[in-house]
């Protein structure tokens, strides 16, 4: 048997052999089991056979509705079309294997009603949504949620581009449709389409992640607690002016992911999938294992084919109906444990091959990846996993679970805990480089310093932590304080160390680019539904007498220099060169350089110190500044001349070539400005 490539690239991982080949053997052999000699994208087309359907057959129009419930007894359609009653009319039938099916003539349904299955067991009922449904809507005075007709004019795309973000590094804008206007209320796909996109095209970014899709009873779950997993949430507008935003993200040249849940569902039984069809277990574990201990919700039983037939196909649905470039998976740690990954430290390679492990839960993310890249090869995944598990973001042939990048959720971690518990004096520059580059090198990561979990109730975003009160008085020009003077140049120097040593992509959450000054709280009893902080305030961001402006020109300048240079460096197959190298870690001065391609990047986080023709071995050559953090134009103080052309200073002592880069180096002499970084180009 040929080694798998995982093995042969971390001889680490060969005491463990056994299972990472047994995990890929039982993925392809559960692959074969569903598809015989086919493809994945061939049979996850659930959602074409099951739910409600507007269809012709022998020249007749008519409507066709099916479901799996195979512990059902009778299955009847209520709705506006028969007054809510029970109807011998709207019947459907058990056609086999847990499968019901009901045909009714064109006239029986019409678009935009409302209905709900009613579903009869052995010794009970309820009315149950359809698991299938592709509209869900809430009424605004009951809060009920029901099913919805759904059959407009077909959306005409216009924008023919296909963004192929696997041939650049990605730059993430993570964003909440609803909280992305200004007022205090649920805002559109459209408003953000109108309003936001142009924002997040103009600052450059090339991935538009965007959460709380899928349809979910309770707002203020930020879209996890999903209960309809086909029905795009009608909270911000019809599934046409979804895609609409989909249509002109594309137009501009931008993908666009979704968060999507499958690690669990909500327990609600009146809009979920709970006790479905009057059995706990339909699609959920039985026993202990139904319940997520800490997130109140249903875990998945996945080695269910039916269940992985729902899933994989909700997958295809929407890259098919909604021409969604990818996906990031939301709890992969959850999924692929156990114990969920709860109380575990993950301190070794045992850690992950264990008992511990889930393979039913691996196998279906390996299906999932196969079957995404199938329908899309330029799609892109990206998975949620705080454990670290080797081989997650590897090639499924070289023995990983297929994933094209991780997020390395280390990196918000550490700003936390640093800006906490860290004095500024004792910050140690060798020690943030090494964190920003702590990472397999076999797998691509996407980096980010804050996402939207940082910016929650009981959190605080790095701005906050820096500047806490000293923001709302004192952030307008001519008033800064000590407090908002260190916490914008560290929140710039933060990004830019961060996003630069990224191998992958980087992610920002909406608003944060510009250090947004308040926290996420969504409606709720506590804060008496209160929308005032489910919200982003534009306005501040817009008025150039507040430093908000002159960050999100320096987080625009940022984004638009890595992805013009940086991401030019390609290696002899066109390959982009993840490499960097470190060129000065002096911890005592509290300075680091290093290099990545043509360009290098010097930080100096002392607060105290500012420092003149500060020697840095560099390739020899000419540099010019591209970016500087101290620059007037992003709050800074302008110190530096940054017209100034540097040139290397030879050095005998280092005439031979670099044994890492192959380089001859010299001395680069700089200015550096106290807590202050500098992006330089070589000639």
């Amino acid at each position: 048997m040929k080694q798998l490539q995982l093995l042969k690239d971390d001889p680490y991982l060969q005491p463990y052999s056994s299972a990472i080949q047994g995990r890929y053997d039982y993925a392809m052999r559960r692959e074969k089991e569903l598809t015989g000699t086919g493809k994945l994208k061939d049979w996850a087309n659930g959602h074409l056979y099951f739910g409600l359907h507007y269809t012709k057959e022998q020249d007749k129009n008519f409507w066709v509705l099916r479901e799996w419930a195979p512990n059902a007894t009778a299955i009847y359609i209520k709705g506006d079309m028969n007054g809510w009653q029970k109807s011998e009319d709207y019947r459907l039938w058990h056609i086999g294997n847990g499968v019901w099916e009901g045909k009714f003539s064109e006239d029986k349904l019409k678009h935009g009603q409302l209905y709900k299955l009613l579903v009869e067991w052995q010794g009970g009922y309820g009315e149950r949504i359809p698991s299938y449904a592709n509209r869900v809507v809430q009424d605004d005075y009951t809060k009920i949620f029901s099913a919805q007709v759904w059959n407009p004019e077909p959306y005409k795309w216009h924008s023919r581009r296909k963004p192929d973000l696997k041939k650049e590094e990605l730059f993430i804008y993570e964003c909440h449709i609803g909280m992305a206007g200004e007022e205090e209320k649920v805002s559109t796909y459209n408003e953000f389409r109108q309003n936001v996109l142009p924002r997040v095209d103009s600052l450059g970014y090339n991935c538009l992640q965007i959460m709380a899709v899928q349809e979910h009873p309770y707002y203020g779950s930020f879209g996890y607690h999903v209960s309809n997993f086909f029905a795009a949430s009608s909270r911000f507008g019809t599934p046409e002016e979804l895609k609409a935003l989909i249509d002109d993200a594309h137009a501009r040249g931008m993908a666009v992911i979704m968060d999507i849940v499958h690690s669990h569902a909500v327990k609600n039984e009146l809009e979920g999938l709970g006790n479905f069809d009057g059995t706990p277990y339909q699609y959920f574990h039985d026993g202990a294992r139904r319940e997520h201990p800490a997130w109140d919700s249903l875990c998945f039983n996945y080695g269910k084919t039916e269940v992985l037939h729902f899933l994989l196909s909700n997958c295809k649905y929407w890259m098919d109906e909604y021409r969604f470039d990818g996906f990031r998976f939301d709890g992969v740690t959850s999924m692929m444990y156990y114990s969920h990954g709860l109380g575990e430290d993950f301190n070794g390679y045992g850690s992950y091959f264990g008992g511990n492990a889930d393979g039913e839960a691996i196998c279906y993310l390996t299906l999932a990846n196969k079957l995404i890249h199938e329908v899309n090869p330029r799609a892109i995944t990206i998975a949620e996993d705080m454990s670290g598990m080797p081989g997650l973001a590897r090639a499924i042939q070289d023995g990983g679970v297929g994933f094209d990048y991780r997020l390395a959720m280390g990196i918000p971690d550490f700003w936390i805990k640093y800006i906490k518990e860290v004095k500024d004096e004792d910050w140690k520059a060798g020690h943030i480089f090494y964190e920003m580059t702590n990472r397999r090198q076999d797998e691509k990561t996407i980096s980010y310093a804050e996402s939207h979990d940082q910016a929650l109730v009981g959190d605080k975003t790095i701005i906050f932590r820096l500047i806490d009160s000293d923001m709302y008085w004192h952030f307008e020009h001519g008033h800064s304080t000590y407090m908002v003077d260190r916490g914008i140049a560290l929140h710039k120097m933060i990004r830019l160390i961060t996003a630069s040593t990224a191998n992958g992509g980087y992610l920002t959450f909406m608003g944060n680019e510009f250090g947004h000054p308040e926290w996420i709280d969504f409606p709720r009893e506590g804060n008496g539904w209160s929308y005032k902080y489910a919200r982003r305030q534009w306005s501040l961001v817009d008025n150039e007498n507040l430093y908000f402006a002159e960050l999100n020109r320096f987080d625009k300048a940022m984004v638009h220099l890595l992805r013009e240079n940086m991401l030019s460096v390609k290696d002899q197959n066109g390959q982009h060169l993840p490499w960097i190298y470190k060129l000065c870690d002096n911890d005592g001065d509290q300075v680091v350089a290093y290099q990545r391609g043509d360009l290098v990047f010097v930080f100096n986080w002392n607060g105290q110190r500012s420092f003149s023709d500060y020697g840095i071995l560099a390739p020899e050559g000419k540099y010019r500044v591209l970016l500087n953090t101290d620059d007037r134009q992003f709050a800074g103080f302008g110190i530096a001349d940054d017209s100034v052309e540097h040139f290397t200073q030879h050095d005998p002592l280092y005439a031979l070539p670099d044994p890492y880069s192959g380089l001859v180096k010299g001395w680069l002499r700089l200015y550096l400005p106290a807590r202050s970084a500098v992006v330089l180009k070589k000639e």
